[in-house]
């Protein structure tokens, strides 16, 4: 009972902390950051960054980097990791070996579902990995500049795309910073193919 007492007091200092260097570093006309994360993450993803930068070393130690992260409390978080080290896989770190990892975060947020995608730098790359679990056929990035794809799925991993209520579309659009259209492989109803 200690020890998880220890554990949630450590985690809870350690979102403090990041709280505070994320606010000392905050100066107008500039985006703060925090530990080298991108500041898109707003203090519900504080927590998940902390708790994995306590349980994955790889993190702590600069080898793997966090490069974004969207989470809906109490349901589930998307995280976009990358390693600096070729010989390391970076989504393999943070889950650990069978699931270790991952699991104890997992634990300390009640259950909290979460996806771990590798981060990368060409779009079409990182929205298809974000909308993990589903398969992703293809992305069609428009060329306006408005950060905005199509992206087409399997008729029967739209409902999986999407998410319960809309949440896996939501989270991926967060942690890509992309707004995200998902239609099926047959097309959209009155859609000129």
């Amino acid at each position: 009972m200690i020890g998880d007492f220890n554990k949630v007091a450590r985690y809870l200092a350690y979102t403090l902390e990041i709280l505070v260097l994320f606010m000392v570093q905050e100066t107008p006309g500039l985006l703060p950051s925090v530990l080298g994360v991108r500041p898109v993450l707003l203090f519900p993803a504080v927590m998940a960054i902390a708790m994995f930068e306590t349980e994955v070393p790889e993190i702590y130690d600069g080898t793997v980097e966090i490069k974004a992260v969207s989470r809906e409390a109490g349901s589930r978080t998307k995280l976009a990791v990358m390693s600096h080290n070729p010989d390391v896989d970076a989504v393999g770190a943070c889950i650990g070996t069978r699931g270790s990892r991952v699991s104890e975060i997992v634990d300390e947020l009640g259950g909290e579902k979460i996806d771990i995608v590798e981060f990368s730098d060409e779009p079409e790359k990182f929205i298809a990995a974000a909308l993990s679990p589903a398969s992703v056929l293809s992305v069609e990035v428009t060329e306006d500049g408005s950060r905005s794809c199509k992206v087409t799925v399997p008729d029967n991993q739209l409902s999986l795309a999407i998410g319960n209520k809309g949440q896996n579309a939501r989270l991926a659009a967060k942690l890509t910073g992309w707004k995200i259209d998902i239609k099926p492989e047959s097309g959209f109803y009155g859609e000129e193919q």
